[in-house]
C-alpha cells in the first residue's frame, strides 16, 4: 500500500489531507490560525503557529489513521504565497511572517521598480502583496533584523524546513517574492541585489513535483512510519496548488477560487506578461508551464467582514440575499478591505458601500458584498482577456463555490462559465497530494486528470450587469488612496 499527503497552510488554517495511490481519500484534519493585524493594513503570523497546526494534523491523522500513515510514501506541500519568513544562521525565526494581504510596503514598490526590471524579468509589478517589498521595508524599518537575515523562506517551506530540515522551495511559489527569473525559472541575482540580498540567502529550487528533501528520522517515528523516509516534493503556491487539484496544468485549462482572496487563474504555455493590468504570471506547480491569474484581496474575506459586523453567519447571509434577485436599487460595495490587486494595484485603497438608505436591510447589504466581489472578479476576466488569456471554462474552488448563486453571479458579471467539479476535494491539499504522487515517479498526465463537471453554470445576459460594472468602475476613484 502506498500513501500520500497533502498539506495546506492557508490563512485561516492548516488542512492535511491523505490519499492513496488511486487519489482515494483517506481522511483529513484541520487546525485553525489566526491573523495578527498590529497596525491597520498590517498582517502577520507566527510561523511557529505553522509548525503547531501542521504538528497537529498530522498527529490527529497517526492516531486515527495509524497504518495508513505507516505506508505513508511521500508528502506534497501547497501555502499561502508572498509570506516573509526571515531566519536567522540557526534558523532561528527573526520577526512574525509578514503575509500576502499585509500592505506596509507601497512606498517601497515605487523605489523598486526603479532599481531593477521587476516587470521584465520577474514577470510582474511590483506590489506590497509580493515578498519583495516586504524585505525593502525590513531593511528600511527594522535594520537590525535585516541584518541578521541568512534565509528567507515562503510560510509553506518553513513547514518543509520543519520537516526535513533543508532549505527548499518550488518556482511556483518563488515566483511570487518578484526575485525569479520566471522565464528561465531560476533566481535572479539582479532582482535579488535590488532589496540588498543574495543569492546565499534564498532556499534551492526544484520543480513542484520533484524531490525536494525527506521527513527527518524522528518525525516518522513519532508519526509510526515504518519504511524508509517518505519523499517531500517541491508542492506549490496555493493556487497552483489548487490548479493540480482541478487538473488545470495544460495551457487554456483553469479555475476560479473563492477563498479569503477571488482568484481568476488559467494555466500558460509560456512566460508571457502582462504586468500593466496587475496580471500575475508565475511559474506553474509543473515543469515548462506557467500561469496567470488575476486577483482580488477580499472575496469570502468580504462576506466574513459582513457576518461580524452583523451577527450573522456567512451562510445565512448568502441566505439572505437569495431572497430576491440583484437589483440596481441594492447598495453599491466596493470590496477592497485589504486594498486591491487586479486591475488596479493599490494597496492603499479601502473598500465602501454607496446608495444606502434608510430601508437597507442585511439581505441587501449581502447582494451588495456578493455583487462587489463579482464585479472585481470580472475586471480579473477583462484584465486576462486584454491580454490574451480569456477563460472560457473555470473550475470553481474555495469555501465561497459552495454558493450557486454566487457563482452565478460571477458567471453572468465576467461572462464565463463555471463547472462545479462534483462530490469531493479538489483543492490545495488535494493538489499537494497530487504533487507527492508525482515526485515519487508517476507522470504528471496520469496524475492530474480533470474531473468531470457535476454542473456547469453558464452566464446570462441581462440589463443589470452592465449598468452594474459601469458604476462599480466609476466609483473607483472615491476609494483609491484613501
Amino acid at each position: 500500500m502506498s500513501v500520500f499527503a497533502g498539506i495546506d497552510l492557508g490563512t485561516s488554517g492548516v488542512k492535511t489531507v491523505l490519499v492513496d495511490a488511486a487519489q482515494r481519500v483517506i481522511g483529513d484534519a484541520h487546525a485553525a490560525l489566526e491573523v495578527s493585524r498590529p497596525h491597520p493594513g498590517w498582517s502577520e503570523q507566527d510561523p511557529e503557529a505553522w509548525w503547531r497546526a501542521a504538528e497537529e494534523t498530522l498527529d490527529a491523522l497517526a492516531t486515527r489513521f495509524p497504518a495508513e500513515m505507516a505506508a505513508l510514501s511521500a508528502i506534497g506541500l501547497s501555502g499561502q504565497m508572498h509570506g516573509a519568513t526571515l531566519l536567522d544562521a540557526a534558523d532561528t525565526v527573526l520577526r512574525p511572517a509578514i503575509l500576502w494581504n499585509d500592505g506596509r510596503s507601497a512606498a517601497e514598490c515605487a523605489e523598486l521598480e526603479a532599481r531593477a526590471d521587476f516587470r521584465g524579468i520577474g514577470g510582474n509589478v511590483v506590489m506590497p502583496g509580493f515578498t519583495a517589498p516586504k524585505l525593502e521595508w525590513v531593511r528600511r524599518h527594522e535594520p537590525e533584523v535585516f541584518a541578521r537575515v541568512a534565509k528567507v523562506l515562503l510560510p509553506k517551506d518553513y513547514l518543509r524546513l520543519r520537516l526535513s530540515g533543508e532549505h527548499v522551495s518550488d518556482l511556483s511559489d518563488s515566483a511570487g517574492t518578484l526575485w525569479l527569473d520566471i522565464a528561465g525559472r531560476c533566481w535572479s541575482p539582479a532582482l535579488l541585489e535590488a532589496t540588498g540580498l543574495t543569492l546565499a540567502q534564498m532556499p534551492r529550487l526544484v520543480e513542484g513535483s520533484a524531490p525536494g528533501g525527506a521527513l527527518r528520522a524522528e518525525l516518522c517515528a513519532r508519526w509510526g512510519i515504518t519504511g524508509p523516509a517518505p519523499v517531500i516534493a517541491g508542492g506549490g503556491g496555493d493556487n497552483a496548488a489548487s490548479a493540480c487539484g482541478v487538473g488545470a496544468v495544460t495551457a487554456g485549462t483553469g479555475f476560479l477560487s473563492l477563498g479569503t482572496s477571488g482568484v481568476v487563474f488559467v494555466a500558460t504555455a509560456d512566460a508571457g506578461a502582462n504586468p500593466g493590468r496587475a496580471v500575475h504570471t508565475f511559474c506553474h506547480a509543473v515543469p515548462h508551464t506557467w500561469h496567470q491569474m488575476g486577483v482580488t484581496l477580499s472575496a469570502t474575506d468580504s462576506l466574513n467582514w459582513l457576518s461580524e459586523i452583523t451577527g450573522q453567519g456567512p451562510a445565512r447571509l448568502v441566505e439572505l440575499a437569495a431572497e430576491q434577485p440583484f437589483s440596481s436599487a441594492d447598495p453599491l460595495f466596493l470590496p477592497y478591505l485589504s486594498g486591491e490587486r487586479t486591475p488596479w494595484n493599490d494597496a492603499t485603497a479601502r473598500g465602501a458601500f454607496t446608495g444606502l438608505s434608510r430601508s437597507t436591510d442585511i439581505g441587501a447589504l449581502a447582494r451588495a458584498v456578493l455583487s462587489g466581489v463579482a464585479a472585481s472578479l470580472a475586471d480579473c476576466v477583462q484584465a486576462l482577456t486584454e491580454g490574451g488569456t480569456a477563460p472560457h471554462l473555470l473550475y470553481a474552488v474555495g469555501g465561497g463555490a459552495r454558493s450557486t448563486y454566487w457563482l452565478q453571479a460571477i458567471a453572468d458579471a465576467g461572462q464565463v462559465t463555471i463547472a462545479l467539479p462534483g462530490k469531493g476535494d479538489f483543492g490545495a491539499a488535494i493538489g499537494a497530494a497530487r504533487l507527492a504522487i508525482c515526485a515519487t515517479g508517476e507522470s504528471i498526465d496520469a496524475v492530474m486528470t480533470r474531473p468531470v463537471p457535476e454542473r456547469e453554470i453558464t452566464p446570462r445576459s441581462d440589463s443589470f450587469w452592465p449598468e452594474r460594472l459601469t458604476r462599480y468602475r466609476e466609483a473607483w476613484p472615491d476609494v483609491a488612496h484613501a
